[in-house]
């Protein structure tokens, strides 16, 4: 190996390092591009009755502002109720459990119960399960600071790439050959619409659920609907594992009412999830990037086991981008012409090698 290679080597490899101990940094960046990709939008819309840029992203930012000032003045003081109620109704939950499970113990034979060890042990799993939440909940609200540091940083860039994004999008285009700029243009235009179309269908998604879920539990007197409502809601921001974590709190507090309640509280969600999958999704298809469920699955796994809660979160528009982008660069420009390519390249050889005949002919004569 070459010194200069070897140099090259060592400085790659440096970058990388450097790349992964920032990588929590840059997800916070990728998520201000997405938010400002998405409210661009929004200011474009404003620009069309002929007002400025400035003027327009004033307003856009202050529209979200407003939105998130209403949604916490109307639904968080009953939330944070709903959440004491639930701290107080928890255990009660969990003292029932226990005692279907002493009474279950009781009906089967010894020596099966022994095959199924792990059952007796229910009741005291669940409860360390919820000690340890509550723990990293504690330690969650412990390092508030470094997260209002990194939400002020997020908010900060956000509006910085929203008011003048040209810059910063030139000097992205810049990395990239003369001859492939105005293709990283086009493709980054395609990203664009993209993640739009997503955070809206994603977004009237999150909304039908969260509608469904509250009128649903309503009926079936679960306590505490709107929290459950909210949770089904924002969690099916995470496709997949989302959904099925969202069950999770209405049926335990089920525990509390009937028995058939929890099977209720179960049917209910799978109801809501067939709904979704056969007549919302269809509705919002056509705006959302098609991603395949597997894929989305596996991202939301992978990222977030590199990338904590903020890569579980950030996991469906990650693979948006890398999906165009392979689509674009890897399929359209690269696959998609090899053969086109290959036969160019024969009949430039095939002409070449009749031009060498011909010469010689001409010299013969």
């Amino acid at each position: 190996m070459r010194f200069g290679q070897l140099i090259g080597f060592l400085a790659l490899v440096i970058s990388l390092y450097i790349l992964w101990q920032i990588r929590q940094i840059l997800l916070v960046v990728f998520a201000a591009v997405v938010l400002a990709t998405v409210l661009n939008q929004l200011v474009s819309f404003f620009q069309r009755f002929r007002i400025k840029r400035g003027i327009a992203v004033a307003i856009s930012i202050i529209l979200l502002l407003m939105v998130l000032a209403g949604f916490f003045a109307l639904i968080v003081p009953r939330l944070i109720d709903q959440l004491q109620q639930f701290g107080n109704i928890m255990p009660t939950g969990l003292e029932r459990l226990r005692s279907w499970n002493n009474w279950l113990q009781n009906l089967i034979p010894d020596q099966l119960l022994e095959n199924i060890r792990g059952l007796r042990y229910l009741t005291q799993g669940l409860q360390d399960w919820l000690n340890r939440l509550m723990n990293n909940f504690f330690s969650l609200v412990s390092s508030s600071l470094s997260i209002i540091l990194g939400l002020l940083l997020f908010v900060a860039l956000t509006i910085m790439l929203l008011a003048n994004p040209s810059p910063y999008r030139q000097g992205f285009i810049m990395l990239f050959p003369a001859f492939y700029r105005r293709r990283a243009d086009d493709i980054l235009n395609k990203c664009a619409v993209s993640l739009t179309g997503w955070i809206k269908g994603t977004l009237l998604t999150m909304l039908v659920i969260a509608t469904l879920s509250y009128v649903g539990l309503l009926i079936l007197g679960i306590p505490l609907p709107l929290v459950n409502a909210i949770l089904a809601g924002l969690l099916e921001f995470i496709p997949n594992v989302g959904p099925t974590l969202s069950v999770i709190p209405p049926a335990l507090l089920a525990l509390n009412e009937e028995p058939w309640k929890i099977a209720a509280v179960i049917a209910l969600y799978f109801g809501i999830q067939q709904v979704e999958s056969l007549v919302i999704l269809p509705l919002v298809m056509k705006s959302q990037a098609s991603l395949l469920p597997a894929v989305t699955l596996v991202a939301v796994v992978f990222f977030g086991s590199f990338f904590g809660f903020l890569g579980v979160f950030l996991a469906v528009p990650l693979v948006i981008v890398f999906q165009t982008w392979i689509k674009e660069v890897l399929v359209e420009d690269v696959l998609n012409n090899w053969q086109e390519n290959k036969k160019d390249n024969q009949e430039q050889e095939v002409l070449a090698v009749v031009d060498g005949k011909s010469e010689s002919s001409v010299e013969k004569i």
